[in-house]
């Protein structure tokens, strides 16, 4: 089906069960109602280890970008009675979400039809222990969403010790990824590992990567462990590595975001197919 450019592509013999949400062409998520601990796409399983390494109980996760919502589906699986709050601005994509693939009952998922930025900026202080940056325009990260300024909104609404987590799209020499981290450290979210497959962490290939940052301690050593387990080939980058390429590079901030947004956005994917291998 399709609905003002968004395609639900059913799993063959499983329509009404499980599908990946597209929009304008690109795939936002993938969605399995029967077990919603079936994460198809790598990033969201990297969002995934992560969390899993956090101490046992519910979380107060707060999500912004939504799509399929298939991770805020993962914790309220895995950690029921989780308070969860999504911004995502696509009314029209959560409407055709809700209907085609429902969330479960009793579930404590809020979307909120928000932009990031002012979303975040009316949350509370310290009121969620996880805040996960997982929104793109047009296959980019909005250029609002890596600056020092938004990164600083963000560690005021974390909870003491709580932890964000950016997908972030980047070219192999991986410099979003670290100007992103720099801002991260500026904003007192010094704690940092990114999370990725080999190929893109060792600068082979354009790809996705987690960043991982919190004011607190990271349990990187929980991290390497769960990212092990990964059906990828995955890897943790921190300490000393990370810190030379953080240091680098310029941290973005709201004025060069608006002196030159495309260059404050993430690089843009390259064609389908074409993945610019070393």
């Amino acid at each position: 089906m399709s609905d003002n450019g968004i395609r639900l592509d059913w799993v063959t013999g499983r329509a009404g069960r499980a599908a990946t949400v597209m929009r304008d062409g690109h795939p936002q998520s993938f969605v399995d109602l029967d077990d919603p601990t079936v994460l198809a796409f790598e990033y969201v399983q990297h969002f995934a280890g992560v969390l899993d390494a956090l101490p046992d109980g519910p979380l107060a996760v707060t999500h912004v970008g939504g799509a399929g919502l298939s991770l805020a589906r993962y914790v309220e699986a895995t950690r029921p009675g989780s308070p969860q709050i999504v911004l995502e601005p696509d009314a029209a994509l959560t409407e055709v979400v809700r209907r085609e693939l429902p969330l479960p009952r009793r579930h404590r998922i809020r979307v909120r039809p928000v932009d990031g930025r002012s979303g975040v900026a009316a949350l509370r202080d310290a009121s969620a222990d996880v805040v996960v940056v997982d929104a793109y325009a047009d296959g980019r990260v909005p250029p609002e969403l890596g600056t020092v300024e938004f990164l600083t909104d963000v560690a005021r609404v974390l909870s003491p010790g709580g932890v964000v987590l950016l997908n972030l799209a980047d070219e192999p020499a991986g410099r979003y990824v670290a100007a992103v981290a720099a801002g991260a450290s500026a904003a007192g979210l010094a704690g940092q590992c990114v999370v990725a497959t080999h190929e893109v962490l060792k600068g082979r290939r354009f790809g996705n990567s987690v960043l991982v940052a919190t004011a607190g301690v990271l349990d990187v050593d929980g991290i390497r462990r769960r990212a092990a387990r990964s059906p990828f080939p995955t890897g943790v980058r921190s300490g000393a590595e990370l810190a030379g390429r953080v240091r680098s590079v310029r941290a973005l901030t709201d004025a060069t975001a608006a002196a030159d947004p495309d260059a404050a956005s993430s690089p843009p994917p390259p064609t389908l197919g074409r993945w610019r291998l070393r």
